[in-house]
């Protein structure tokens, strides 16, 4: 893919995802290029990748982006795929070739945390994996006829316009009063606190040493990633929190999207290892004083029993989490829970999947 290719990437992408026949808006264009090009590690053969019909019209297409990662002592360049789009009797021979294009004994190493159905029976048809606990996401409510609310907003954009919102709050206070375990439980004498997105990026280096593959997030790509992801105003405001315990020491950080009294959309959890019950304790009881009506974010391996504590919170699936490699270490990795990717490491802060 070239730049010159993003005004037809815009048309596919208007066609299949949002069943319109127009061309991409101007933020739309601008966007495409801000995330598949201008990243400090894009080059060509990290680049998207299309294919042309023989009118010589883009009838496919999978977007990517590519974030480097440890793989042990060693760094490598991986690449998140998104978008996969497909148009027509010739797009579907098009998508065809590109999931031979990406099969995984030609990848170091690729990834998707969206994938349909159908993109998932690709992923595994060609020598990939799927990991079953990254495609969930967690939800615990805080207030649940406000999150209700949101779910219907989220389904039927157009219930917005009703005055709906002043009528939850009466319900939830009752909710809250009579069904105690809407209200997180937390032990006392932990602080959370603001914390600088560099913070985040430096304490993550120690964090996440425990895990062979994590993400390297240096100076230049992780700005460039808060940078892109600040930008995602359908979310709410990009914010970092650091946990600190009852002795005065960091035991982790997050990463998270939040508007006021909706959803808060939790990017990145960092912990010291056997902190992860305190920090998720914290974490949803600062978000319940925070008045979100409800935390949502991607389920890991590492805080599944700490999350399993949690009362009023469900799992959801959505959208298969694929990986492909030739290299059986990181094959290994990724199955064994050896892993730590997602969030910034992922599309999760990705204007695309908030439906710019």
């Amino acid at each position: 893919m070239e730049r010159s290719d993003i005004p037809a990437v815009g048309r596919l992408f208007n066609c299949i995802f949002r069943k319109e026949k127009r061309e991409g808006s101007p933020e739309l264009h601008g966007y495409l290029d801000a995330a598949f090009f201008s990243s400090p590690l894009y080059a060509p053969e990290y680049g998207s990748i299309l294919h042309e019909n023989a009118e010589g019209d883009i009838d496919s297409a999978v977007l990517s982006i590519p974030m480097q990662f440890w793989v042990g002592e060693r760094k490598l360049v991986a690449r998140l795929l998104c978008a996969f789009m497909a148009n027509g009797k010739s797009g579907a021979m098009g998508a065809a070739h590109l999931a031979r294009v990406l099969r995984a004994k030609r990848q170091d190493f690729t990834f998707s945390d969206n994938a349909s159905p159908v993109s998932a029976d690709h992923w595994e048809a060609g020598g990939g994996h799927t990991l079953p606990i990254q495609s969930l996401e967690w939800r615990r409510a805080f207030r649940p006829f406000a999150s209700a609310l949101e779910r219907l907003f989220a389904a039927v954009p157009a219930a917005k316009r009703l005055p709906l919102r002043p009528l939850a709050r009466p319900l939830d206070w009752l909710a809250r009063r009579l069904v105690h375990s809407f209200k997180p439980a937390a032990e006392t004498g932990y602080r959370i606190e603001p914390a600088s997105f560099e913070e985040f990026r430096r304490q993550a280096e120690n964090l996440l040493r425990r895990f062979s593959v994590r993400p390297v997030w240096s100076a230049e790509e992780f700005s460039w990633l808060i940078g892109l992801a600040g930008k995602n105003a359908a979310c709410g405001t990009l914010n970092c929190r650091r946990i600190v315990n009852k002795e005065g020491e960091i035991i982790g950080l997050m990463l998270y999207f939040g508007q006021p009294n909706r959803i808060a959309r939790i990017l990145n959890v960092i912990c010291q290892e056997g902190s992860e019950r305190d920090v998720i304790d914290q974490m949803l009881a600062f978000l319940d004083a925070e008045g979100y009506c409800e935390a949502r974010g991607m389920a890991q391996p590492f805080f599944m029993r700490a999350m399993m504590r949690q009362r009023q919170l469900t799992f959801k699936h959505s959208g298969y989490f694929c990986f492909a490699s030739r290299h059986p270490e990181i094959v290994e990795a990724a199955l064994h829970d050896d892993i730590y990717i997602g969030g910034l490491a992922s599309e999760r802060w990705s204007n695309l999947v908030a439906g710019l």
